[in-house]
């Protein structure tokens, strides 16, 4: 096949040119500060994730304390709000990023409101009769600094060489995965410190500081967020983009602007990346989303079992993705990173909506007629497709999320490497915002494709549709397969210039 031609010796030949040049790039020095500067990103990337899981299973019963009697909408907005703000502020933030040409102004400023909101989220009680307002608010700004993630992966672009890149991309998704995996962990870890005490009536209440079950994750968020302002001090955080200065030096330009303009990105590959992204995502949540229900309703486990017997399997799948993210930087030296992308991580993702749809003999257990419906099995008055709808297996459900467990990580990661990678070495704040953005906004579209879809038209309508997404996705990036890659620089002089003599005596590259 045309993707498996001479992949040994055109990446062995890739790394070697790279590493060839890293010395002429910069000193050991500057090597350590510049890889001690993308851990502090790594950092950010895992702070913003555990900012935004650690209160999906306590805010809830925060905001039935806060407002008694409010309903499931009000909870759908306080969880939905955050991921709209990041989906609003994520381009912006990247143009702001390109404008100051530094990504530690932007940074900070989203931190301090990370903080600042996140004292809010603890601190709701003083907000009452209107906490439920300032939730939304709360979570709303802790959304925006969330943009942050846009920021930080148009750093990794711009302070990796090409032959880093995947492996910095990787150790930053496995960073996102960890706060998404951490987050709800801290929550339960806080439980023993109970509800606290009733609240006073809103005319009689005092300004207290209160530390509780449900605060406990405004006070983390905000206690994360000022050891995250501190590691972008001078001296943990220097900005050292090579980027543009690889670019420079392969090209024999006398400057990094003008090797920058010499470098054109391809418009329609990137745009094929951003909607692939978006329905890779998109595949992902509602799968996550719709476990649960998706195993009442076909295997007949109650609330309390659903909720058991699929924690273990999440954290099972967390597990395997984890060990996905640590091998694709030995499996891109196999394989090219564009083939993982469509054969391992699109192909696997499809794989897995297809094994979502019910195959199996017979059909899911019905609720009885007179039973409330509220789980058990299928509810046939609420959801009539339960009485034509075939039965999905155990192990077909299972092989399914094992799929997705491991399709998922290897797209997420090689999408936004190819991504950076056909983008050049020019600031990437505003198309990392857009990339960031599709992200958000299937996160956004999940739930309300379950209520619309899903409930209407059962798992046949739901997983036919993604995987018929997915392998639309999949052909799109193979009809532009090969422009899957970085910009082919000009031709470079017969000899090329040396640096300015502030680098006269390279040092071993060690990372």
């Amino acid at each position: 096949m045309e993707w498996l031609k001479g992949v040994m010796g055109r990446r062995q030949g890739q790394d070697e040119a790279a590493d060839g040049a890293g010395d002429a790039l910069e000193t050991a020095q500057q090597q350590r500060e510049r890889w001690r500067s993308i851990y502090v990103i790594y950092f950010t990337m895992f702070q913003m994730s555990l900012g935004f899981s650690i209160v999906l299973t306590g805010v809830w019963p925060y905001l039935d304390k806060l407002d008694p009697g409010a309903s499931k909408e009000a909870l759908g907005l306080a969880v939905g709000v955050s991921p709209l703000g990041q989906l609003v502020a994520s381009p912006l933030l990247g143009l702001w990023a390109n404008r100051a040409a530094r990504a530690r102004t932007p940074v900070l400023a989203m931190l301090l409101l990370f903080v600042l909101a996140s004292a809010l989220y603890a601190n709701l009680h003083l907000m009452r009769p209107n906490a439920h307002q300032w939730m939304l608010a709360a979570r709303a700004l802790v959304g925006i600094s969330s943009a942050n993630v846009a920021v930080a992966r148009s750093y990794l672009s711009a302070a990796t060489r090409e032959s880093e890149r995947t492996r910095a991309v990787a150790s930053c998704s496995l960073a996102q995965v960890l706060g998404f995996v951490v987050g709800p962990a801290l929550q339960a870890a806080a439980a023993p410190l109970g509800p606290g005490a009733p609240y006073p009536p809103p005319g009689e209440q005092t300004f207290q500081l209160r530390l509780d079950m449900y605060t406990a994750a405004g006070w983390i968020n905000a206690l994360l967020g000022i050891i995250n302002i501190l590691l972008f001090l001078p001296c943990c955080f220097k900005e050292r983009k090579i980027a543009a200065r690889e670019a420079m030096l392969a090209q024999g330009k006398e400057t990094e602007k003008e090797a920058l303009k010499a470098m054109k990105p391809d418009y329609i590959s990137s745009w094929t990346l951003v909607v692939a992204f978006f329905v890779l995502v998109f595949n992902f949540v509602l799968l996550e989303t719709l476990a649960t229900p998706l195993t009442m309703d076909q295997f007949g486990w109650s609330k309390k079992e659903a909720l058991e017997y699929m924690g273990a399997l999440m954290s099972a799948g967390a597990i395997v993705a984890c060990a996905v993210f640590a091998l694709i930087t030995p499996l891109t030296k196999i394989f090219e990173e564009r083939a993982l992308l469509l054969w391992g991580g699109f192909l696997l993702t499809g794989l897995a909506s297809l094994l979502c749809i019910p195959w199996g003999p017979g059909g899911p257990p019905l609720v009885p007629a007179d039973a409330l419906e509220s789980g058990g099995g299928c509810p046939a008055r609420a959801q009539p497709w339960c009485l034509t709808s075939r039965g999905l297996t155990l192990p077909q459900f299972f092989l399914g999320y094992t799929c997705v467990s491991i399709g998922y990580p290897l797209g997420v990661t090689l999408i936004q490497t190819i991504f950076s990678k056909v983008l050049g070495p020019r600031p990437q704040g505003v198309w990392m915002g857009v990339l960031t953005g599709a992200g958000c906004l299937s996160r956004a579209l999940g739930p309300v494709f379950v209520s619309s879809v899903y409930a209407r038209r059962g798992p046949d309508a739901t997983f036919g549709t993604t995987a018929a997404l997915t392998l639309a996705a999949l052909l799109a990036l193979r009809l532009v397969y090969g422009r899957l890659q970085p910009p082919p620089p000009p031709p470079a002089p017969q000899e090329m210039r040396p640096l300015n003599n502030s680098i006269s005596n390279p040092q071993p590259n060690n990372v």
